[in-house]
């Protein structure tokens, strides 16, 4: 399916390695141009060398701490000018730490709500001039299943991401008018690094071997096994096309069916 993404400018973040990386793969398979970004050069740089090998096509990118609003604005600024446009806009940031509400203290919570509701604020608002002159922009947020079903021992990210959803469902409203739309993808049983440690803390205070504890997490996936980060990649992209035009405020999970959740 030709998702008519040819000639769109997208800037992904997060996109170093994982869910974002394989966005960005699929925009530039697309013809999409695309920035990524994230707080590693190393890894920003290894990246944009693979896309580039198994696509044939150039990749921008930039240093970017999504919970700093100084770094926010110079990459938006960065991928407008380096792209020349920007259609889409893609927020997506590494989860905070895990933890009881015992174990975290103001400074947890401070980082969290600057690195995963903040920054959907910052990037948003930064980016909606240019996305107002593409004629159909598009915002993505990248969540988390913990929007549905909260998720024990990651209350951080049970109540920042959630907030993000709040924030889109306004965001959708306000913005239809002028042909933005703004929707949530929900990755869930993704076969993440931040996936796999999480396995790993479980299996070390459970005592088990990390092969007993990934076959456990698949166990209870209806589908059998742990998706991959190009299965998040696939909606990004239809999302993000004219093709998806009438959809909005929608938080969407990929998760092999395990959310038990009905909305």
């Amino acid at each position: 399916m030709d998702l008519g993404l040819e000639g769109r400018a997208a800037l992904v973040g997060g996109a170093s390695k994982g869910i974002g990386k394989a966005i960005a793969r699929e925009f530039v398979s697309e013809g999409a141009r695309v920035m990524i970004c994230s707080r590693s050069a190393e890894n920003l740089a290894a990246a944009a060398e693979e896309i580039r090998s198994e696509t044939g096509k150039e990749v921008e990118y930039a240093v970017c701490d999504m919970a700093s609003h100084d770094d926010i604005k110079r990459t938006v600024a960065a991928a407008a000018e380096k792209l020349g446009r920007l259609d889409i806009l893609v927020n997506n940031a590494g989860g905070p730490p895990t933890g009881t509400f015992q174990d975290l203290d103001e400074r947890y919570w401070q980082h969290a709500i600057d690195q995963n509701l903040l920054s959907v604020v910052r990037t948003v608002r930064e980016a909606l001039p240019h996305l107002r002159r593409s004629g159909s922009g598009r915002i993505i947020n990248i969540t988390s299943v913990a929007v549905k079903q909260p998720i024990d021992g990651l209350i951080l990210s049970n109540a920042t991401r959630l907030a993000v959803v709040g924030l889109a469902k306004t965001l959708s409203r306000e913005l239809a008018p002028e042909g933005i739309t703004v929707n949530n993808v929900c990755p869930g049983n993704i076969a993440t690094e931040r996936l796999i440690a999480l396995i790993e803390e479980r299996a070390a205070r459970q005592g088990q071997t990390l092969a007993d504890a990934v076959s456990l997490e698949e166990g209870r996936v209806p589908m059998g096994f742990l998706g991959e980060a190009t299965d998040v990649a696939g909606l990004v992209a239809f999302l993000a096309s004219d093709r998806a035009r009438y959809i909005t405020g929608t938080t969407i999970q990929v998760d092999g069916g395990s959310t038990t959740a009905v909305f």
